[in-house]
């Protein structure tokens, strides 16, 4: 998988989300200086292109993370208990802070999400059977139990329309204003990079790590962290959006192998293509309406992820 071409891909997609939409935006409309288009440009366009890429390489980031530290491939914050744990935290803060304004909001809903992934860490720790399935499907029953006691808070207190609206990966309503704070995944990214290395070995195991002077504990702890603040911002900015952290490191694994210093950044870019590629389609499949990316990614994904189940199986 050539680096080199991922990225004339990303580039080449990039420039064809800016200029697909409602309004029509041409090339040039740019070079004209047409003050109107040009400010749907900078108001809506570009803020939704950044935010398609940050959420795509972040996620896939995290997925792998997720993967290594828990020595499982189907294991990512979707299957972890991880994004249903945000989700929970951004109900919460919602009902019960509702002055902490967006920062705070993000602050609640990670710390739900770690310790949802912390419980899900522990709970697979327990358990003597390490099946590649199996594990998984622990996650998901967790993310099932947070998921329903979300949705019980959310008719409790009348607000499960607002949230299933806000918590649907959705990338229509960005604009400027509203979407910095998934900037704050940049700095953990360039974190990811840096402790990629030490992320593979104790995807070797506890008894490994410690030979090789890497500490299984507090790497474990670190990228627990990456990944948890990683899924709150993009569930706060941008709702919930499947399966991109579980299959794109696995498609990057199968052609290149578990080396995630040597994967790291191609894992990101094919993340940012994927997600990118499904709001194309989500945009132009009922043309001028819009099918949110979530709806996308989870019809392209689940057959992606079937696939890999019984690429796993053979």
């Amino acid at each position: 998988m050539n680096k080199k071409l991922l990225m004339i891909i990303l580039i080449i997609l990039s420039f064809l989300s800016l200029f697909i939409g409602v309004k029509d935006i041409a090339i040039k409309d740019v070079f004209n200086l047409d003050i109107e288009k040009l400010n749907i440009l900078f108001i809506s366009r570009f803020p939704r292109l950044i935010s398609i890429l940050v959420a795509g390489v972040g996620m896939s980031i995290a997925g792998v993370i997720m993967q290594q530290i828990s020595n499982n491939k189907f294991v990512s914050p979707t299957t972890s208990a991880t994004i249903d744990s945000a989700k929970l935290g951004a109900l919460f803060s919602t009902i019960f802070f509702v002055q902490v304004g967006i920062l705070g909001k993000m602050l609640i809903s990670f710390i739900f999400s770690i310790l949802g992934t912390f419980i899900f860490m522990k709970i697979m720790k327990k358990i003597k059977v390490k099946d590649n399935i199996f594990i998984p499907l622990i996650g998901i029953t967790l993310g099932g139990v947070i998921g329903a006691v979300t949705d019980f808070i959310g008719y409790r207190f009348n607000l499960i329309q607002n949230m299933t609206s806000f918590l649907q990966g959705n990338f229509s309503g960005v604009i400027k204003g509203n979407y910095e704070l998934i900037l704050l995944s940049i700095p953990l990214l360039i974190i990811s990079g840096l402790y990629a290395s030490k992320f593979t070995v104790i995807g070797m195991g506890e008894n490994i790590s410690t030979n090789l002077g890497v500490n299984f504990e507090r790497t474990l702890n670190i990228g627990v962290i990456i990944v948890s603040i990683i899924s709150s911002l993009v569930v706060i900015t941008v709702g919930s959006i499947p399966f991109v952290g579980l299959i794109i490191p696995n498609i990057v694994s199968i052609r290149k192998g578990d080396n995630l210093k040597n994967n790291i950044w191609e894992i990101g870019i094919l993340g940012g293509i994927f997600l990118l590629t499904c709001d194309i389609i989500g945009r132009l499949i009922i043309y001028p309406y819009e099918i949110p990316i979530n709806l996308i990614v989870g019809v392209i994904g689940s057959f992606v992820f079937l696939y890999l189940i019984f690429r796993g199986e053979k």
